[in-house]
């Protein structure tokens, strides 16, 4: 049944997968084999309302985010480890059922639609796009990834997004690989994030009510102990793309269990560190930004076993 909502390019996608960097090349409908741990199904976590994004994303009402199980990335900090990990959390969803939820979320007024953490699952992606458009529906689109993308992804997905918002997490390889399982991380999220700026450029445009309707707007989480790695990372977006590109500059990491014995990363961030790297973003000439509160990890600790993971 679950072969009938792919097209034939995305059956052969899962055949023989090589969706994100890591290029497993096994069979998805045989099993979840590969890194991501994911098979050829849905593999969604959970569907919901969410607030807490950057004002644009989020918009007034909130936006109805789709987060998927499973990550090409083994981030040891990650936030959602609940649902990021291989055999974690990868929900009950019929493709029916799924394509339900998010119809009546949007047609409650909800504007956009956010798949998180998607580069292992663009044929799922792409197949719940379709259904939700077939109902006549035409919120924006907001691909929400790690930026651990093949650029020919990027390529083939160009036109189905509206609103890219990527990560870029490191631009030191033995910290990406330490952390994230991925050494060539900034090799490969730089090629993906010119293909996105080359598709959208510096402006993040807005409707009246100041919600993001195409564009990109970058993120990127400052790390305790690791402030010059940050300055470092705001320098190559400065360089590599333009000051002049949406940044969210991100203070709300917080210790989760895997980290809590960890000498660096078992601790939340300290003032004197954000605002080191907040000033380097403003000497750089980023213009178009935002920046969080010291206390805003407080209110971003998501619990997937509840309904809405955020309330």
């Amino acid at each position: 049944m679950i072969r009938e909502i792919y097209s034939r390019q995305e059956v052969a996608q899962l055949q023989h997968c090589t969706l994100c960097p890591r290029k497993c090349g096994v069979n998805r409908f045989e099993g979840a084999k590969g890194y991501c741990g994911t098979d050829a199904g849905l593999n969604i976590a959970s569907i919901c309302i969410h607030r807490g994004e950057e004002p644009p994303i989020s918009g007034l009402d909130g936006i109805c985010n789709v987060f998927f199980s499973g990550c090409n990335l083994r981030c040891i900090y990650c936030q959602n480890y609940e649902i990021s990990r291989p055999r974690s959390n990868s929900g009950n969803f019929t493709f029916s059922e799924a394509v339900s939820v998010i119809t009546d979320i949007i047609r409650g007024g909800i504007k956009a639609i956010g798949f998180v953490s998607p580069s292992h699952m663009i044929p799922q992606m792409k197949a719940l796009i379709r259904a939700v458009r077939e109902t006549g529906l035409k919120p924006i689109i907001v691909y929400n990834t790690n930026s651990y993308d093949c650029p020919e992804v990027i390529e083939e997905i160009e036109g189905l997004i509206d609103v890219y918002l990527p990560d870029l997490k490191y631009v030191t390889p033995v910290i990406a690989k330490q952390y994230s399982d991925a050494a060539d991380y900034s090799d490969v999220a730089l090629k993906a994030l010119r293909k996105m700026y080359y598709q959208k450029g510096s402006v993040l445009q807005k409707d009246e009510q100041g919600s993001a309707e195409s564009g990109i707007l970058i993120r990127h989480l400052v790390l305790p102990g690791h402030s010059e790695e940050s300055k470092a990372v705001l320098k190559t977006i400065a360089e590599e793309l333009s000051p002049g590109v949406n940044l969210s500059l991100m203070s709300q990491y917080y210790p989760v269990p895997d980290v809590r014995d960890h000498s660096i990363l078992n601790r939340k961030l300290y003032k004197d560190e954000y605002e080191s790297v907040v000033a380097v973003m403003k000497s750089l000439g980023f213009r178009n930004g935002w920046i969080q509160d010291l206390n805003s990890y407080l209110n971003y600790r998501p619990d997937f076993s509840r309904n809405h993971p955020f309330e």
